[in-house]
């Protein structure tokens, strides 16, 4: 739990402070920004990590990357949304796995009574970053 020094008629005193109250002020001044990368969309916000579809085989573990279209960016509840992006915003990130495999997921076809059946399967290429920034305006 959270102590605080709170000044009272010249004396300082500790007085515990709501955890709860604290992580829904946390929550409130938080900035967030939605971007668009590889043609899906995404919420960032700093220190989070994101599984983003393959970037490549040309980017490796460490490496800085940068998405610029960033379609929405909220700073402490003042709202700016792009048409179709926000001027000067950017969502800076590092590389820490270039290649993540997905779920395997199983595609069977097949005609009763025709002798017809077809297996397939399938797992989806990620890359995992996490964001270390979202440059404003």
């Amino acid at each position: 739990m959270l102590k605080f020094a709170v000044a009272n008629a010249g004396k300082a005193e500790k007085v515990p402070h709501n955890e709860v109250a604290c992580r829904i002020l946390i929550h409130l001044y938080t900035m967030y920004a939605i971007v668009e990368i590889k043609g899906q969309q995404f919420k960032a916000e700093e220190g989070k990590y994101l599984y983003v579809n393959h970037l490549g085989d040309e980017v490796k573990e460490g490496d800085a990357v940068s998405f610029d279209k960033v379609l929405l960016l909220d700073v402490d509840g003042d709202v700016k949304v792009g048409v179709p992006a926000v001027e000067g915003a950017k969502v800076e990130c590092e590389v820490l796995l270039p290649l993540v495999k997905g779920d395997k997921v199983i595609v069977f076809k097949k005609k009763r009574r025709k002798g017809y059946r077809r297996l397939n399967g399938h797992r989806q290429q990620f890359t995992k970053v996490m964001i270390k920034k979202i440059v404003t305006a």
